[in-house]
Order: C-alpha cells, then structure tokens, then sequence
C-alpha cells in the first residue's frame, strides 16, 4: 500500500507576506481606479474662479436673507414688548375694575329706597347716590377700555405669531445660503490643495501687495494680483460719491469676506453700504438691492468718481467707480480690497446715489 502525505502547508510567515503583497495590490488597485489625474493651473484657476463667483452669487443672498431674518426679528421683539406693556395695563384695568366692583357691592347691597327712609339725613344720601351713579359710569368706561385693549392685544399677538412663523423661515434661509457659500468654498479649497503655495497664489491672483491710498484722491498705488498694476491715477471726486470714494480708500489692503461688514474685513456690498454710508447716505445691504437705490447709468463714460457700479447679470457684485476705467472693490475670497480695472468683469451698469 503506498503512502499518502499531507501536501506541506506554508509557513506562517510565508501566508503574512503574501496576504500582506495582496492587501497592498488591492490597495494600490483601488488607489488608482479612483484618483484623479492632476489638474493643470489653468483648469484649477478657471474651476476656483467659478466657484469663488458662486459663493459670492451665495453671499449676496445670504446677506439679504440675514437682513430680512434682523428685520423680522426686530419686529417680533417690538411686537412681544408692546404685548407685554398691554397685558400688564390689561391687568391693572382689571384690578380697578374688581375695585370698583367691591365698592359698588358695599354702597348698593341695600334698597336705595329703603336707606332713604333710614336715613336721617336725606341730603347725605342723596350725596352718597350721587357717588353710585358716578362709580357706575366709570365702571362702564373702564369696561370699554377693557375690551378695545384685548381686541388690540388679540391681534398684536396674532400679528407675532406670523412673524414668527416668518422669522423661522427666514432663519432657515439664512442658513442654507450660509451652508451654500462655504460648501463652495470648500469644494475650491479642495482644488487648491493640490497645489503649492505658490501655485496655489497663481491660481487664486492672491493680492502680493495691498492697496495703498494718500487720502486726497490723488495717486494711489493699486497693486495686487488679479488686479490693477502699477499705480492707478484717481481723481479727486466730489459730493457725496467722492466722500465714499475716499471713505472706501482708508480700506484698502483688508481682506474679502463672505457677509463681512467690517472694519476688519468686507464683502463687496458690505464695503460700499459703509462707504456711503460714511458719506451720510443710508444704502441698504445687497448688492441687488443697491442696483436699485439711484440713477442708472450705462454709459460707462458717463460715470463719476463714487458711482456704485454693478457687474454680472445677477446683479451679484458691486463696487465704487475710480475713473480711468477702475473700480475700488471687495472682490472676492482670497483677494483684498483693491482697485481693479472694470474690464475684468462683466459691468451691467452705474448706478448714481443722489
């Protein structure tokens, strides 16, 4: 009979380096199925750049929801406070009202003809009944006051409720457009994580060196990158446009930020409402918004220093006019407030603020 021997199994150490080569294989299989080529400069930049113009398409929303929620809420808190005021001068009327009540139930539990007669002096009475009938008639006023005040009360709390409801919706807005800005700029920031730093500034044009401004509408060095080279020659401008012109300068060099107002930072919409704001005119937060505040002009020859000048068809952006074709501007993400030649955006028009 012959023998049958088991085939030899493999060492123990033998099994570990080839589980350990197939993991890897796979591993590095699986790697390369799913990683993406790299991307050269040129198609990150053009994907960075659409993407910073829709989280700034985002912000301008996000800034009129954020406006509209502090509206609301400002009106809510008037409505709860004068409420309050009511349900308390409700309680008070109340409270003079069980007064009167009380004193009405101790003068006339008894027959007024019957105190007649026992009285011993019918004038004293006469006196007394003559108290009855005006505590009787002002009883009455008070019971009027009463109810206009709940009718009032009624509908102011109703009024709140809605707005409450409102003041949610909006709440809810405000942080959709939130979340849609930074999910923008995250998807940007994850191009740019590819890159080096220095190539990440090539792609992104950040600004190399802030702007600079010699406070008299004079000469001013504008240099940045993305921007406007060398120096920039501003008029001195006048009115209330020079006065925000010159206003905006004193910021120039501080970061962009989404729904930033200031001082250490700003969006472009944020920037221009301060601006003029400066210049004692009260312009409201967007940049659609402020589209709409004033004379349009759409001759670009015919703007004057300080006009707003609105680009892209959305209306998403806005900045102050220079002259020679420049725009002060918070321009986006990873830039500073700088000038800019308008020829680098799409300008739909200006708008001239009385």
């Amino acid at each position: 009979m012959g023998s049958h021997r088991r085939p030899k199994s493999p060492s123990r150490a033998r099994v570990t380096v080839l589980t350990a080569t197939a993991a890897a294989a796979v591993a590095l299989t699986s790697q390369a199925a799913h990683a993406d080529p790299q991307m050269s400069k040129a198609d990150a930049k053009a994907k960075v750049d659409q993407l910073y113009e829709e989280a700034e398409q985002a912000t301008e929303k996000y800034n009129g929801a954020k406006e509209q929620h502090d509206k609301l809420q400002k009106e809510v808190n008037d409505l709860q406070d004068k409420v309050a005021r009511g349900q308390d001068e409700l309680n008070k009327l109340r409270d003079s009202l069980g007064l009167m009540a009380t004193a009405q139930y101790r003068t006339g539990s008894v027959d007024p003809t019957l105190q007649l007669l026992l009285s011993s002096d019918p004038d004293t009475f006469l006196e007394k009944a003559s108290t009855l009938d005006q505590l009787t008639a002002k009883q009455a006023d008070t019971l009027r006051v009463i109810a206009a005040k709940q009718r009032t009360l009624k509908q102011q709390r109703e009024e709140a409720s809605s707005k409450l409801a409102d003041l949610e919706a909006t709440r809810k807005a405000r942080e959709e457009r939130k979340d849609e800005v930074q999910s923008k700029l995250a998807d940007a920031q994850k191009v740019l994580d590819g890159f080096s730093e220095k190539e990440r500034a090539e792609i992104t044009g950040a600004d190399k060196n802030s702007g600079s401004s010699d406070n008299g509408g004079g000469k001013s060095n504008g240099k940045s990158g993305g921007g406007s080279s060398g120096s920039v020659n501003i008029p001195a401008g006048s009115g209330r446009g020079g006065a925000a012109l010159s206003a905006a300068q004193t910021q120039l060099g501080k970061p962009y930020e989404y729904g930033a107002t200031g001082m250490s930072t700003w969006d472009c919409s944020g920037l221009t409402q301060w601006a003029y704001g400066q210049a004692g005119v009260s312009l409201p937060r967007t940049s659609q918004e402020q589209a709409d505040y004033g004379t349009k002009i759409y001759d670009q020859s015919q703007l004057q220093i300080g006009d707003l000048v609105i680009f892209y068809g959305d209306q998403h952006h806005v900045g102050l006019y220079a002259g020679n074709g420049q725009v002060l501007h918070a321009p986006r993400t990873g830039a500073n407030v700088r000038y800019e030649a308008m020829s680098n955006m799409p300008f739909q028009f200006g708008v001239r603020v009385g």
